[in-house]
């Protein structure tokens, strides 16, 4: 994607910038009991992506230049990168919530790893700022994924499940 932006003539370590002015530009006059998130969305459609690569070259900026409440971020597989560019994640109220359950296909994910990687995701960011959801919807487009209704419902029941005992909720 960096590659295609230079091409069209863009500087990708500037767009960053220029999005967040955007987004903050729209959503300006939002009222102050509305909570806006955004999705970095790489891709989801008949269980296949088309970007990948780690948050590093974008987090300073998108995290702290863009005034919302949060942001869905994909880790479900490696071609998302580490969790060390949560780093960048400012102190307060603004949530990171980390997209580990895939919507790609039904196998169950282990409730030990998932924990494992949100207290790994914890070393850069706080607990409490971090939420659990799936990586993507579970269909982007009407062709959908390779994924059953029960298999999502499953995923769904089990991130909510697994959320209460992170996070003590009960």
């Amino acid at each position: 994607m960096r590659n295609a932006a230079r091409a069209r003539g863009e500087d990708p370590d500037e767009l960053p910038r220029t999005y967040a002015a955007m987004i903050n530009d729209c959503i300006a006059d939002r009222p102050s009991d509305m909570a806006v998130c955004v999705h970095l969305c790489r891709g989801n459609a008949r269980s296949m992506w088309f970007a990948e690569g780690d948050y590093e070259p974008i987090a300073d900026n998108l995290l702290n230049l863009t005034d919302v409440n949060g942001f869905f971020l994909e880790y479900d597989d490696e071609r998302s990168g580490g969790f060390s560019p949560l780093r960048y994640v400012p102190k307060g109220d603004k949530k990171i919530v980390l997209g580990l359950v895939t919507t790609k296909h039904g196998e169950m994910e282990s409730r030990d790893e998932l924990k494992a990687r949100v207290e790994e995701a914890s070393n850069f960011v706080d607990l409490d700022q971090l939420c659990l959801s799936p990586q993507c919807g579970f269909s982007s487009n009407a062709i959908g994924n390779v994924i059953t209704e029960q298999e999502q419902f499953d995923k769904l029941a089990m991130i909510v499940d697994l959320s209460k005992e992170i996070w003590d909720t009960a």
